[in-house]
């Protein structure tokens, strides 16, 4: 069947479209794996500079964190490091494991805590053994304290007439449980536990900012504080914030005046295959709800995920 002009020319433009966008998609595709697996390459700096590392959101156990602070530890051209933190807390072990990196490198190198938005809990734990703590006037900080929390659903259970079945080795074991009623010896169980870290937590504090244990115990209730209350009360150092820093460290380190600043991250691993490359593309593009926080937690209105 023959064709009219008009038909043709239709077809014509139709695939004209279609070669186009295939070759646009061909170009993001290749771009984004330039983009993705540059960012798996690193960088050779061979000047001195002052790294800048940020902690921000939800503060987890993270090995690859771990591993960028012993980086900065042996980098002979990192001659301090500046510390944002913007957070809330996290999990207990991510803050201890924040606070003894900060500690170790604070050894070998200047480390300067410039405060942001929030520093509690963890996230002020974090910074207990930097060199100096700067927080501006609106910053929320302090927050000393561990929470463990769960919910209770068996009243809810018996009235849709579900019966929970559990067997286990002991009566402390998955305590809390949801499905069950928690007992004095959970509860004091569970209060031991809590008690024991918090113990930890006032310990950091009181070696890390020099102060008197019963003074911490005074003000490691929960509260909050602003930068100006934590100044008054010697939780942090100063009011301001990154220029301020940077000044602190060119004075009292004898810095030059034209030292660079460079933004550190963990490394990413490099993806071995074309499957690894392009999960690790989407992960970039969309933004996944993987955060949990099992077991003890030092946090502050955590949003809500």
């Amino acid at each position: 069947m023959s064709l009219n002009a008009d038909t043709l020319i239709d077809r014509s433009y139709l695939k004209g479209q279609i070669t186009k966008w295939r070759a646009i998609a061909i170009l993001v595709i290749v771009l984004s794996a330039i983009l993705i697996t540059s960012r798996f390459d690193n960088e050779i700096i061979v000047s001195e500079y002052v790294a800048r590392v940020k902690i921000e959101g939800i503060i987890t156990d993270d090995i690859r964190r771990d591993k960028l602070f012993t980086t900065l530890e042996k980098d002979d051209n990192v001659k301090a490091v500046l510390l944002w933190v913007d957070s809330p807390g996290g999990t207990v072990v991510g803050g201890e494991q924040l606070y003894l990196n900060v500690g170790k490198l604070a050894k070998k190198k200047p480390v300067v805590v410039v405060m942001r938005s929030l520093a509690t809990s963890a996230g002020y734990m974090a910074t207990l053994q930097a060199s100096k703590i700067y927080a501006r006037h609106g910053t929320i900080t302090g927050s000393i304290g561990v929470i463990m929390q769960s919910a209770e659903f068996t009243e809810l259970a018996e009235r849709m007439g579900i019966e929970p079945i559990t067997i286990k080795s002991g009566p402390n074991k998955a305590a809390p449980n949801p499905l069950e009623k928690i007992t004095p010896e959970n509860r004091a169980v569970m209060e031991l536990v809590v008690a024991d870290f918090y113990d930890t937590f006032v310990t950091m504090v009181s070696e890390g900012r020099g102060m008197d244990r019963r003074r911490v115990m005074q003000l490691a209730d929960g509260r909050i504080f602003t930068g100006p209350q934590a100044l008054q009360l010697g939780l942090i150092d100063e009011l301001g914030g990154e220029d301020d820093a940077i000044d602190w460290l060119k004075a009292e380190y004898s810095l030059s005046d034209d030292i660079a600043i460079r933004n550190r991250e963990p490394e990413r691993e490099k993806p071995k295959t074309i499957a690894e490359l392009f999960s690790q593309m989407a992960k970039s593009i969309v933004i996944f709800p993987q955060i949990q926080l099992d077991g003890l937690v030092s946090i502050w209105q955590p949003k809500s995920m």
